[in-house]
């Protein structure tokens, strides 16, 4: 999923109390990521940024999918032979995702990654794959069949060729570790932005606090509203490049992994949440479940917002964000 629309704007460099706004452009997880902290000087920004990237590399080499010493890669190995034991972080994260599955219906689904790649979208599909190999794209995929055991601490993925992808969850998770580990290290304020993964902490030196701005992706030159991040973070997701068009129908990118069909209907996704793990989370199996359904489910969740913009670029907002309010 292409991480997308989201614009940081960083009113104040310097304080009269002395501190700095310090940025680091880098790119990790193979994506762009941002640090930005609030700082006395230059000499404790780095030192806040260096704490960073280095947690960053951390819980990448315990989670990534495409490492092969991870423990993930383990699992995904291991997988309809044996269960694997891996440390309580892995665990929990892996058990959390599972309950995203859950109040999703499995709309977002971590064994997304077993998914046959059948749909090309580089223009060289001519025409939709059959309904059988379609269908059989994602037979092997099932969060039920994920086998966590508490008391082990194991993961055990019941098939042959079951495979976990934490690509959906885990920038945004790495995103609220980095911001858990500056914070107790001194760092009051500060914005960490994984791909389009925000989690925001503190004001800005000049008092105010920080903001982000959401854009229309189908008129990338106007932002619609700008929101204040007060201790809370934001994951806006999208699929407005990569799509096909088959009989008048538009099919993004980002596949049901229920149904192995194409998500329709959606441009964009913005969740706001206080972790920026199950802003994550929702924005993908939301993008899954369409503007109806995923406008339904956020407004039965407490501390969740989203703002949908659907293929004919119409926003759509949850009951608790009032649009006209930030434009």
């Amino acid at each position: 999923m292409k991480k997308i629309a989201c614009f940081l704007f960083l009113t104040a460099t310097l304080s009269s109390f002395g501190q700095i706004t310090y940025k680091r452009k880098l790119s990790m997880l193979g994506s762009p990521f941002e640090m930005t902290v609030v700082a006395k000087d230059s000499v404790q920004g780095n030192e806040f940024i260096d704490l960073a990237v280095a947690e960053v590399k951390r819980v990448e080499y315990l989670i990534s999918d495409w490492i092969p010493t991870t423990q993930i890669s383990q699992v995904n190995k291991n997988a309809g032979i044996k269960p694997v034991k891996v440390d309580k972080e892995v665990f929990d994260l892996v058990s959390r995702a599972i309950k995203v599955s859950q109040i999703t219906s499995g709309a977002f689904d971590i064994s997304y990654a077993s998914m046959d790649r059948i749909w090309k979208f580089d223009g060289s599909m001519k025409a939709m794959p059959t309904e059988e190999a379609i269908k059989k794209s994602v037979s092997k995929i099932g969060y039920k069949n994920i086998v966590l055991d508490p008391k082990e601490q194991t993961i055990f993925l019941k098939n042959e060729g079951m495979k976990l992808g934490l690509g959906g969850i885990g920038q945004g998770y790495i995103a609220d570790k980095v911001k858990e580990l500056l914070f107790s290290k001194g760092c009051v304020s500060g914005i960490v932005n994984v791909s389009g993964d925000i989690n925001a902490w503190g004001k800005q030196p000049d008092g105010k606090p920080w903001t982000v701005g959401i854009v229309n992706p189908l008129n990338k030159n106007k932002i619609f509203a700008t929101f204040p991040l007060e201790n809370s973070a934001v994951e806006t997701s999208g699929s407005y490049e990569k799509f096909v068009i088959f009989n008048g129908i538009r099919y993004a990118h980002i596949i049901d992994p229920r149904t192995g069909y194409p998500a329709q209907g959606v441009v964009s996704v913005s969740v706001f949440a206080k972790q920026t793990e199950i802003a994550d989370a929702l924005a993908t199996g939301i993008f899954v479940l369409g503007v109806e359904v995923g406008l339904d489910l956020v407004n039965q969740l407490k501390g969740i917002q989203c703002i949908i913009v659907d293929d004919k670029g119409k926003i759509h907002s949850s009951k608790g964000i009032d649009i006209k309010k930030f434009e």
